[in-house]
């Protein structure tokens, strides 16, 4: 029984995807978007009937399907592995995907290729189930390498623009270097302990005498290498603002829920190696706990000078994704799984909530351009209101639980962290309400023929948009500070949780106040400036100091540029020029000696039968010579 729906769950956006993908055009535009739509919905309820059953004592299920791979004592079967990890991930893969999908039908229906959209859009969501389903890390590679696949896809899905194209090709680039370090690792742990299972990995580590931290240090560090590349941390971050390139909905599914928590979700799998007493584990986790508070703060003075709506929101995904990664490194995994779920609600809500603008302003994205909607979008407004509510950490929204708790762990280990994550927090604050106010206060600032035709989204846009705002509320109570359902339910994956719940003292309280109020104070600062003054910010070439090197973005990519791209480039013109020739002119020059001989052969074939008797003659009395010479 278990087995049949866990495949049910799995081969269901597959099988939307092979419906549409082949017959999704004959279909037609709204059935190929409710065929693409509900077979989420039944992963969605697949996942459910799971979750009704696993339980915080629960062992979990373990599915074996075939064997894989055997060699000598190397194992690796095709399994799943549903627990509680895994349950807590599907749901909101498959809800809030779910939500995006029925987003989809409406945002998409003027698009010639839709059922390709929802083709991709599904192949997608079986990719990610198959990511966090996988009772071992091949199998998690295959979902792993699937969803980077979908983002290259659905990234450039408008393909005739050729800078799509390029952010396309840049993430799935960007994604294949960290994705070199995961195999790295994955290869050093089979060797080490001869499997790759989950389970069994966890009881050989447990279990050894003698473990090589060198190795087990290289492992982990190469993982996390992985996880940089999937979840957009430095260096290996600037794939994912230029993610924006494709459709709003695709924005929406890899940011808030799916593709960029992978590396967070691998990570805390693995808790049991990176908890490991070892010197090495010791620095791996600090780096993971500075490049966390490093990009987190980085991607927040990025997002303050955006102009671009969704831009805004890709580097408020990195600097989020940082805070999560700073967690995983100070050990505490529940809270970053805390945080990962409170971040999908609400950003997927923003995220959504952006494209409704966008559709209402026929593709208009600059927020210089945009103001005053307030009153012609009344609920886009009323869910984004929530959501930067949420997300900029103001009582009682669900991210003042999960952020609060990210700080409280940071104080707790290391002041320093704690005071960068602080202010990335107070930055966020700001750069969300700048974008609150720049595109639903004032006056609107777009072109008259965008005002008169100024709207509410439809009801299959603002639907979704208001459960994730309904969630995005509400979502904070599944860890109160000491009474916390998530913790509880978590403990078989993370047995020291059971000593983990923070218990509101004076600390506590003082922490919280602080962070209230430095989230206040970056909502009034933007309140200040783009209310009270009526700031608009200036055009691109007059942007000027500090404030362009933010615009553009540290000059990152052009330093990548200039680091690695031209130097490539300039070296595969060299090859193409002189090696690529070289062996060109040697292989041809066989074909050539080769030729010529043939052609010099080819006279004897003249048709004169004396010659070829006079030639076999010579050869025989050659043979019978060589004979006689021989004795």
């Amino acid at each position: 029984m278990n087995t049949n729906i866990a495949l049910v769950l799995v081969l269901a956006p597959f099988l939307g995807f092979l419906i549409n993908v082949f017959f999704g055009k004959s279909l037609g535009k709204p059935l190929s978007g409710i065929i693409g739509t509900g077979s989420v919905v039944v992963s969605f309820i697949a996942t459910a009937y799971f979750f009704s059953g696993i339980s915080a004592q629960s062992e979990g299920i373990h599915i074996s399907l075939f064997d894989w791979i055997q060699i000598s004592n190397f194992k690796v079967d095709f399994g799943f592995q549903l627990d509680q990890l895994s349950i807590l991930w599907l749901l909101f893969v498959t809800g809030i995907g779910s939500l995006i999908h029925l987003y989809s039908i409406s945002y998409m229906h003027d698009d010639e290729n839709m059922h390709k959209f929802f083709a991709y859009l599904n192949l997608f969501i079986f990719f990610m189930i198959t990511l966090v389903i996988g009772s071992n890390l091949l199998v998690m590679f295959i979902g792993w390498e699937g969803v980077g696949l979908c983002s290259y896809l659905l990234i450039g899905f408008w393909h005739k623009n050729q800078d799509f194209n390029d952010a396309a090709k840049k993430a799935f680039i960007m994604n294949r270097i960290g994705d070199l370090g995961l195999l790295v690792g994955i290869f050093i742990l089979g060797s080490l302990f001869s499997t790759l299972d989950f389970a069994t990995l966890k009881t050989a580590i447990a279990t050894a005498t003698n473990l090589n931290s060198y190795w087990i240090g290289v492992a982990a560090f190469a993982l996390f290498i992985g996880a940089c590349g999937k979840s957009a941390q430095i260096p290996l971050y600037t794939w994912l603002p230029d993610a924006m390139a494709g459709p709003t909905p695709v924005s929406a599914l890899i940011h808030a829920a799916t593709m960029v928590t992978a590396g967070i979700f691998m990570i805390t799998r693995l808790n049991f190696l990176y908890s490991l007493d070892l010197p090495s584990m010791h620095l791996v986790n600090d780096i993971i706990a500075i490049v966390g508070a490093v990009t987190a703060l980085v991607a927040a003075t990025i997002g303050l000078v955006q102009n671009d709506i969704k831009k805004v929101l890709a580097y408020s995904t990195v600097s989020q994704l940082g805070l999560m990664f700073l967690a995983l490194g100070l050990g505490a995994y529940e809270v970053a799984v805390f945080h990962v779920i409170t971040h999908a609600f609400f950003k997927a809500c923003l995220f959504l909530g952006s494209g409704s603008v966008i559709h209402a302003l026929h593709g208009e994205q600059d927020m210089r351009k945009m103001g005053g909607l307030k009153k012609a979008m009344p609920i886009t407004f009323i869910t984004m209101l929530i959501a930067s509510l949420a997300i900029s950490g103001v009582p009682l929204f669900s991210g003042f639980f999960s952020k609060d708790e990210i700080l409280l762990v940071a104080f707790e280990h290391t002041i320093p962290l704690w005071v960068v994550a602080s202010v990335a927090s107070i930055m966020t604050a700001f750069y969300m309400f700048r974008l609150m106010f720049l595109t639903f206060f004032q006056e609107f600032r777009g072109t008259e023929e965008q005002k008169h035709h100024l709207h509410e989204s439809p009801s299959l846009i603002t639907f979704p948009l208001i459960v994730l705002a309904i969630l995005a509320t509400i979502g904070g109570l599944i860890s109160l500070p000491g009474n916390s359902w998530l913790n509880g339910y978590l403990t078989p994956i993370l047995p020291e949780l059971l000593n983990a719940e923070h218990h509101l003292g004076t600390t506590e309280y003082m922490l919280m106040a602080i962070a209230v109020v430095g989230g206040l104070v970056g909502i009034g600062l933007a309140y200040a400036k783009y209310i009270k003054q009526n700031t608009v910010p200036t055009v691109d070439t007059e942007i000027t100091g500090f404030s362009k090197v933010l615009y553009n973005k540290y000059y990152v990519d052009e330093f990548y540029d200039a680091i690695f791209v031209k130097p490539i480039n300039v070296l595969s013109r060299f090859f193409r020029d002189n090696v690529e020739t070289a062996l060109s002119a040697l292989v041809f020059g066989f074909g050539k000696v080769t030729n010529e001989i043939s052609y010099q052969g080819k006279k004897i074939q003249n048709g004169s039968i004396g010659l070829y008797l006079f030639v076999f003659v010579l050869g025989l009395c050659a043979i019978v010579s060589y004979l006689f010479l021989a004795q």
